[in-house]
């Protein structure tokens, strides 16, 4: 039940926002992340609190997975002050430091070197937590990506790649873009341990990401995952998305993760009958409230003065201090 909420969550909190987008509460770009919930939600579950976590552009998802509230990422989709970030980063970079959310990030492949930043710190430290890198398999086709998987192999790193694989960078299929489309064994030429999972299964996610967790914590270096998943939207709000067949996005959301989950509790008898239905309804007006909150925290927050225009860009010189 926990699996399936932490899902629906993300599910409906990013089809508020595409009602927000529309509504032009929300500017600048929107990444969603409708139909690879089960990634987020599966790693993260493998996680502990202390292990660090770098992600993408599309972090709606890996954020809320992570803890982070719903009115903290709301407030930062409308650009406010009490934004996860201080309204400055916006839907592509969100940020906790808290919880060791380091960031979404816009450019393709930049989380990779400092997730190994990170694990080396980590290391250097002689801490045995993991980090956890989340990337597209656009990122694959990244020197960043080879280079980091390379030194993280050589130094032994405690660094989890997670290659959310939805098939698509950006508009070009996977198959125009890599020669060799089985990402998980070329992952595994630089010495890792790695394989593929299926993406749209929350448990089978979990049961991956454990092992590979602890492995990494057991001192053998980096483990790769290739999630299999799929986008049910664009690639951003403003994408028309004329790249794939609506057939394809179709027979994909039979594998809706969600769905799946739930069909698989209903056939397992746990939770049964009409105590399921009631709970799962339960469940829904929970998330609902929740995101009504954090939409109407985010209306009444303010937006930063122009005063503080040049904060957390320039620094104060070190002669005016002394």
């Amino acid at each position: 039940m926990d699996l399936l909420e932490a899902m629906l969550r993300i599910r409906r909190f990013e089809e508020r926002c595409v009602e927000l987008y529309s509504a032009a509460k929300i500017r600048g770009f929107v990444h969603l992340y409708i139909g690879e919930e089960a990634v987020a939600v599966g790693v993260n579950e493998a996680l502990t609190p202390a292990d660090a976590v770098v992600s993408t552009y599309r972090e709606h998802g890996h954020a809320l997975a992570r803890g982070i509230t719903a009115e903290a990422v709301m407030a930062e989709m409308y650009g406010r002050t009490t934004g996860c970030s201080g309204g400055r980063g916006g839907s592509m970079h969100l940020f906790d430091a808290s919880r060791r959310f380091y960031g979404g990030s816009a450019i393709v492949a930049g989380g990779l070197p400092l997730a190994a930043g990170l694990a080396l710190a980590d290391r250097m430290r002689g801490r045995t937590d993991v980090t956890c890198c989340f990337f597209g398999d656009g990122a694959f086709a990244e020197g960043a990506f080879h280079e980091t998987a390379n030194l993280a192999a050589l130094w032994k790193l405690p660094l989890l790649l997670v290659c959310e694989n939805n098939l698509y960078a950006m508009g070009t299929a996977l198959a125009r873009e890599h020669a060799q489309t089985d990402l998980a064994m070329r992952a595994a030429s630089y010495g890792m341990p790695a394989w593929a999972v299926n993406g749209m299964d929350v448990e089978a996610v979990e049961q991956a990401a454990r092992r590979a967790v602890e492995g990494i914590r057991a001192g053998t270096g980096p483990h790769f995952l290739e999630l299999r998943t799929y986008r049910f939207r664009a690639h951003s709000m403003y994408d028309p998305d004329r790249y794939r067949a609506k057939a394809e996005v179709e027979r994909w959301k039979e594998r809706d993760p969600i769905s799946l989950l739930t069909d698989r509790m209903r056939e397992s008898g746990e939770p049964v009958g009409e105590p399921a239905d009631k709970e799962l309804a339960r469940m829904e007006q929970r998330i609902a409230a929740e995101i009504d909150d954090a939409v109407e925290a985010a209306e009444r927050a303010p937006e930063e003065p122009v005063e503080n225009l040049l904060r957390h860009v320039t620094s104060t010189s070190a002669e005016s201090v002394s």
